[in-house]
């Protein structure tokens, strides 16, 4: 692994500058989200059209992070790793294993997600605060924390979210209510659908940091969000963990980031000091990333007073008790009030029915659940989680197959708009209750094959060829579907009897298979990405006439054309009967179409 992934500093090494783009400073009180693109200038974007209606859980359950604030500017910082002045360069770098597993996300999110625009600046950003870079670096040559595991406080509504556990325990260790997990600080039920192996070791391991970093910017990049728009990145950093003050801490160490940082060794770099929450530095407590420090520690029981030395009951006397004890009085402890989630008993189908689609295309209409009480009252402010669900290559715009939507006022979690993958048939899409055992609702939809409607020729020049030998031209097609390109279409051709008998023919032209044998109907064609098709080259036998080729397309296109074949000069040869209309024949229009 340590190949793979380039030199790195080790504990104990020297500390290499890296140079890094200064861009110009972005106070916390102007516009948060912009950002630069590859020569430092600042770009913006529309926000995308999924933005505004998108309500989700969060990555983290909102659990604890730390509130450090970047060191200040200082003309002659200090560079001793003890030093906790926030001047130091422990604080200004980024541990050399961490760095890499940053830089290696941006790099494949840019070549999956190219929209995304994720700057690894924003991963270092969200790091510092949730586990100061995996504990200033505490993780081996493969990026994984030494150590205990980084986790967060227990989720169990005392000042966070209530979440009961979801991974028995395989995660964050504790089977009675889930924890956030590793440097990243991944919430097992979050995980399990955003969880990435991003060191190509075969696994998917939150306590790895090159794995929480990709999981990390695919998280960040759902739903198509670009982050080079203001708008998308606060949304996108606030579905991370949703609390303003955490925003504005990334935000400041988004922009410390972006005017430079440097690669310290692993193990050098400095702890957070500063758990959200008020309490300060707990980081200690055997637990490596000190995020369940930081206000989670036990406080001490108090000391029992000293048991009565035999003496006189009742006196005042050495030994002896002033009065007879009384029995504590036990006070019953407050009733919790249920949370909306609790008071959920069914779900209802409150989106579109019957949605299809063609492979490639987005679903036009979008599925969505309503969540009700065992009366049928709506229940507002419930997470809702659809799954993509099966062998399938369907998903949800931005590619992922899991979406959590919080229901609106009245009760209705919509989801977001499916995009048709290639395999075709019943997609099924399940709706379920985060934090919760109910029903869960079934949704159906249907993928069906690329289709044509209409199919021409590319090309005005007759085909024709004498007898046992090639014909010059080869047909070139173009495929439309309602007037626009139809790609990827599934296209049959085969040279036939006649109009009246469209089964091969035993004669005349033929096209040739690997081996050079004749073969008069091909069937794995595909028209490319503008519609387009050429057939393989046409060859002839000692037969002369004038043949039929007759070109199919899914959604029932089809196109004849002629062929003529004809003896060489000097010679004269046996004709076969043939027929010949070389017009396009319409497609019969499907039922959902008339």
């Amino acid at each position: 692994m340590a190949a793979q992934f380039g030199l790195r500093l080790r504990k104990g090494a020297a500390t290499t500058v890296l140079a890094a783009a200064t861009v110009a400073a972005m106070a916390a009180s102007q516009a948060p989200g912009v950002t630069t693109d590859g020569a430092g200038r600042q770009t913006t974007g529309s926000p995308s059209p999924e933005m505004s209606t998108q309500a989700d859980d969060t990555a983290t359950g909102n659990s604890r992070y730390y509130t450090d604030l970047p060191p200040l500017d200082s003309p002659t910082p200090t560079t001793g790793t003890g030093d906790t002045s926030g001047t130091t360069g422990s604080e200004r770098g980024i541990p050399a294993t961490v760095l890499d597993a940053y830089k290696q996300a941006e790099a494949s999110l840019r070549e999956s997600k190219p929209g995304c625009n994720l700057p690894w600046q924003l991963l270092a950003a969200i790091g510092k605060v949730e586990s100061g870079q995996a504990s200033g670096g505490r993780v081996d040559a493969e990026g994984t924390t030494t150590g205990k595991k980084i986790l967060g406080p227990p989720l169990n509504g005392n000042g966070f979210a209530n979440i009961s556990d979801t991974d028995d325990g395989a995660y964050d260790d504790d089977r009675t209510h889930d924890r956030a997990v590793g440097p990243m600080q991944f919430i097992p039920s979050t995980w399990e659908w955003a969880g990435r192996d991003g060191n190509d070791d075969g696994a998917k391991d939150p306590n790895n940091i090159y794995d929480a970093a990709l999981a990390a910017g695919h998280y960040l990049c759902r739903f198509d969000w670009d982050l080079s728009n203001d708008a998308n990145l606060r949304s996108a950093i606030l579905s991370y963990n949703n609390s303003t003050e955490y925003y504005n801490t990334v935000m400041r160490w988004l922009e410390h980031y972006r005017k430079g940082t440097h690669e310290i060794p692993d193990g050098t770099g400095s702890l957070p000091q500063t758990p959200s929450g008020g309490n300060s530095n707990n980081t200690g407590s055997g637990n490596s990333g000190g995020r369940n420090g930081g206000g989670s520690t036990t406080s001490p029981s108090p000391k029992p007073s000293n048991p009565s030395k035999p003496g006189k009951p009742g006196t005042n006397e050495p030994g002896g008790g002033g009065s007879t004890p009384k029995p504590p009085t036990t006070t019953p402890p407050p009733s919790t009030p249920p949370t909306p989630t609790d008071t959920v008993h069914h779900l209802e189908n409150a989106g579109a029915s019957n949605l299809t689609a063609m492979a490639g295309d987005t679903f036009t209409g979008k599925l969505a659940t309503r969540t009700e009480t065992k009366d049928g009252k709506a229940v507002a402010k419930v997470r809702v989680r659809f799954t993509v669900v099966g062998d399938t290559d369907t998903t949800f715009v931005g590619g992922e197959k899991v979406a959590v939507v919080i229901t609106d006022s009245v009760g209705k979690a919509t989801a977001p708009a499916l995009v048709a993958g290639e395999k075709t048939g019943t997609v099924t899409v399940r709706s379920t209750v985060v934090g919760r055992s109910v029903t869960a609702l079934d949704h159906k939809v249907t993928v069906t094959a690329r289709r044509a409607d209409a199919l021409a020729r590319v090309g005005t020049a007759a085909l024709t060829c004498v007898t046992n030998g090639e014909f010059a031209e080869q047909v070139g097609l173009k495929a439309t579907y309602r007037g626009e390109v139809a790609d990827k279409v599934a296209v049959k051709a085969t040279l036939i009897k006649s109009v009246l008998d469209p089964t091969a023919n035993d004669k005349g032209p033929y096209f040739e298979d690997a081996a050079g044998n004749p073969v008069r109907t091909l069937t794995a064609l595909e028209t490319d990405a503008d519609g387009l098709l050429k057939l393989p080259k046409l060859h002839a036998d000692d037969t002369v006439g004038t043949f039929l080729l007759r070109i199919e397309t899914e959604g029932g296109a089809t196109l004849t054309l002629e062929l003529k074949v004809e003896a060489p000069a000097g010679t004269t040869e046996p004709t076969g009967p043939t027929e010949s209309t070389g017009t396009t024949e319409p497609a019969t229009p499907s039922p959902s179409e008339s």
